[in-house]
């Protein structure tokens, strides 16, 4: 089979084109041939080398999302046939191979069937963001009707999930944007008031829109001193979801308020094996939420093939994508 391959931590253009045996399905796993993937920002954390620990060994297929058709079912597999449409995020860190190939092997407890009204490539981009998001707000925090919840970057791959689920759920969802354009498109994925954090301080954008008590939930999907604005943010008693807690951070606020903060990372039943169904129950419960119109993906304007995957994780980088950036196979 064909795969991108990295054989060295580096820039985007460290990926490399090669031929590799295809893999067999083992007992409890499915053999899926690949139609789709996405970026998250993991993915080109792994292939710089942010996270060593995290990363599959070399020659490494990265991208843990993908969306496809299953080639071979393992045994002892239930609840999968041949020629399913799937989707999942199951591999691309620590001894599990991703989804830039023409197959990728998957632990069935990790794959879900496709929304249908989806295609490969929106639902390829839906797999890590959901789990995130669900991990969060919904196992975690327990967010209940009339909850307000503020989503930090909610176009972002994170917070425009964030922001459907906390609205299925009931609450009143804020977010923060940084451009009219990414207001408008906030307000189309769950936001009932978008904030421009350009134009509104912290302090500013609490009493106006909580009278200055606070949020009930704050979801940080940025990190570093958006955290610390996120406890600022937040009510006494309050519930801060943070995806990227790395580095050193002042917890002295959440602290002072009697706040809790929850830290979110939707990898580890992919590096331990622990907690992997939990993974593909969420998937079918988000297969439910997309088909019945209450959660869909946002995907970037500008598509790549998996033989621009240079560009592509340039293009992610930058910082330019509204959305996710997809990538369908050649």
């Amino acid at each position: 089979m064909k795969a991108f391959v990295i054989n060295a931590f580096g820039p985007a253009d460290v990926f490399e084109k090669v031929e590799m045996p295809t893999p067999q399905a083992a007992a409890g796993q499915l053999l899926v041939q690949i139609a789709a993937t996405a970026i998250n920002p993991l993915d080109y954390k792994l292939r710089r080398g942010d996270i060593p620990a995290f990363t599959h060994d070399f020659p490494a297929i990265l991208h843990g999302d993908f969306a496809g058709i299953v080639s071979a079912v393992g045994a002892g597999v239930q609840g999968f046939a041949v020629g399913d449409a799937v989707y999942g995020c199951a591999g691309g860190v620590r001894g599990r191979q991703g989804a830039l190939a023409d197959y990728m092997l998957a632990d069935a407890a990790l794959v879900a069937h496709k929304p249908q009204n989806l295609s490969m490539a929106e639902a390829a981009a839906m797999p890590l963001v959901l789990l995130t998001a669900w991990e969060g707000l919904i196992d975690t925090a327990a967010i209940k009707p009339g909850d307000r919840v503020l989503v930090h970057g909610g176009t972002g791959g994170v917070g425009h999930i964030a922001a459907q689920l906390a609205k299925w759920q009931g609450a009143k969802v804020y977010t923060t944007v940084g451009t009219a354009e990414k207001a408008e498109l906030s307000r189309e994925y769950g936001a009932d008031q978008v904030i421009n954090y350009r134009e509104q301080d912290v302090a500013s954008y609490v009493e106006r829109y909580t009278d200055g008590v606070g949020f009930d939930v704050v979801v940080d999907t940025v990190g570093g001193e958006t955290f610390e604005q996120s406890l600022l943010a937040t009510r006494v008693g309050g519930r801060i979801i943070t995806v990227l807690a790395m580095g050193k951070l002042d917890m002295t606020v959440a602290w002072a308020r009697k706040q809790t903060v929850h830290c979110v990372n939707m990898t580890w039943p992919m590096a331990t094996s622990v907690g992997m169904e939990h993974h593909g129950f969420i998937l079918r419960e988000g297969a439910k939420l997309a088909e019945s119109g209450k959660l869909r993906p946002l995907l970037d304007s500008q598509r790549f093939s998996f033989s621009e995957v240079a560009a592509a994780h340039v293009y992610a980088e930058s910082g330019q994508a509204l959305g996710k950036v997809s990538l369908t196979r050649d």
